[in-house]
């Protein structure tokens, strides 16, 4: 189980993760955005150190941390959460499986088709870029990819 699935069950609750996220928002200056961000990783970090185990392994990654080795950007969770996508623990394995298989062919920007989602993935930067389900691909075009695995 990862971290941020402990962290997102343990002491640190919406309202305050909600706070930070609107003062991320909001326009602050770069030095306050990067002070709540480092205070908002100190948290998770505190949390996924003392939390008891998750109740739910489907929980998905909320914010720009490693999730078992791979990173998630900000878009990536946004998309997530707007179109309802979770991915189980070993759905997880597989995806970290894919990109390191992916790096181990030289891939930059990768393709990674998991069930019925898809999620374009900076190899070099080990970083989910975006994710979407299958409603979301239909007519679409992908671009500034090199390669592509299918799970």
């Amino acid at each position: 189980m990862s971290d941020l699935s402990v962290a997102m069950n343990s002491a640190i609750r919406a309202d305050s993760i909600g706070r930070v996220d609107g003062e991320l928002r909001s326009g602050n200056s770069v030095g306050t955005q990067d002070k709540l961000r480092a205070d908002f990783r100190e948290a998770l970090a505190r949390a996924s150190q003392s939390a008891p185990a998750a109740t739910n392994p489907l929980q998905a990654p909320t914010t720009a941390h490693a999730a078992g080795g791979l990173k998630w950007s900000g878009h990536a969770v946004d998309r997530m959460k707007s179109r309802g996508i979770q991915f189980a623990p070993d759905m997880m394995k597989n995806i970290e499986a894919a990109v390191a298989k992916a790096a181990g062919k030289g891939a930059k920007d990768t393709l990674v088709l998991a069930g019925d989602n898809a999620l374009i993935v900076s190899v070099k930067n080990n970083t989910v870029v975006t994710v979407m389900d299958r409603a979301a691909m239909r007519e679409n075009v992908f671009t500034n990819i090199d390669s592509t695995v299918v799970i």
